[in-house]
């Protein structure tokens, strides 16, 4: 079982930056992938960024370039760096923790963190 809690959301004007953070706890994060995702009332959860056990990385072409995910395992933390905000980035970004054993999908998330951009 795995916890986590993000934090370092906040109010930004278009342009700005901001650094999210995912705190993990109750199991390491070296065996998770882990993916940052983007929530809007209405709308399906979007997937954003997504960094694997060795450290590929992925992201949504709306924010390639503009967002850099990476993780410290010695801090079990992800983080995701976002720079160049646009109002579009609005929304509760949630962390996510996933790892497949034995055919079986495990999916851990957490409360979110609202990101709100303003034009």
């Amino acid at each position: 079982q795995v916890q986590l809690v993000e934090s370092g959301g906040g109010l930004v004007q278009a342009g700005g930056s901001l650094r999210l953070s995912c705190e993990t706890s109750g199991s390491t994060i070296d065996t998770y992938a882990m993916g940052w995702y983007r929530q809007v009332p209405g709308e399906k959860r979007k997937l954003i960024a997504y960094i694997t056990t060795g450290d590929s990385t992925n992201y949504a072409e709306s924010v390639k370039g503009r967002f850099a995910i990476s993780r410290d395992n010695a801090k079990n933390t992800v983080y995701l760096q976002m720079h160049s905000l646009k109002p579009e980035d609005t929304g509760v970004y949630v962390c996510n923790a996933r790892r497949v054993v034995d055919s079986l999908t495990y999916n851990y998330w957490g409360q979110g963190t609202q990101v709100t951009v303003s034009s």
